[in-house]
């Protein structure tokens, strides 16, 4: 019976451990592929609509708006509790889908703020999302004790800006959008890493796909809500 030496044991450590590190990395490539293609496809719908003065007023002069800005949240939900038991070709097709939808329900900003500082506070979004992406991912410290914070702190939001819906208050808004700022950020951040430990190496070809369009959708919905906070900062109004 042959026995390994101590050499041997470690190169077939780092061959294997090299493995999970080609296959993790291309693991994440393919979350960001996907989220950068939604956003892509998102503001090409977003920009084709709000060029329209004609499909603007078919859409936000109707009660269609209701089912443009209520879609995408219910198109969450089903992926979130169908996606198991679909495929990744139908989950690919859901997640262009809900960004094509996004892209409709998003070119309402269009009408509130200029191209030119919608187009600024995208790239500003782009660049801070993409340093605390890249955070999440190389960090060594654990932050999923965080986790509950940042969740508690997105309900928060949540029920804040349900309130402020009736209330109108510029104020609350300010302070809406200043601590939906540090929330996205810091879920940025910690989505990473939760979609980072997802990988496995023994996964098959399916179940890699479907994590992957999971983990964009995550990273997508903190890119875009991280884009809106930052817009109400950045933002010029067309009445300014």
């Amino acid at each position: 019976m042959a026995f390994e030496t101590r050499s041997q044991i470690g190169a077939r450590s780092q061959a294997v451990a090299h493995e999970v590190d080609v296959g993790l990395r291309q693991y994440m490539l393919g979350v960001y592929n996907y989220m950068a293609s939604g956003l892509v496809l998102t503001g090409i719908v977003a920009v084709m609509l709000s060029s329209s003065p004609e499909a603007m007023a078919a859409i936000f002069g109707t009660p269609l708006k209701w089912v443009v800005m209520l879609a995408p949240l219910g198109l969450v939900f089903f992926l979130g509790a169908r996606l198991h038991a679909m495929e990744a070709s139908t989950a690919r097709t859901l997640f262009w889908v809900y960004s094509a939808l996004m892209g409709a329900s998003l070119s309402s900003i269009f009408l509130v703020y200029t191209g030119e500082s919608v187009a600024r506070v995208f790239f500003i979004t782009a660049a801070s999302f993409g340093g605390l992406s890249l955070y999440g991912y190389t960090t060594k410290k654990d932050l999923s004790a965080f986790g509950s914070f940042l969740i508690m702190g997105l309900w928060g939001l949540i029920i804040a800006g349900l309130v402020n819906m009736f209330l109108q208050s510029s104020a609350m808004a300010f302070v809406i959008s200043a601590v939906g700022v540090l929330v996205f950020a810091g879920l940025t951040a910690w989505d990473t890493q939760q979609i980072k430990e997802m990988y496995w190496d023994g996964d098959g070809s399916e179940v890699a796909a479907k994590k992957s369009v999971i983990g964009a959708l995550v990273l997508y919905m903190d890119f875009v809500n991280l884009f809106l906070m930052l817009l109400q900062f950045f933002g010029v109004r067309r009445d300014d």
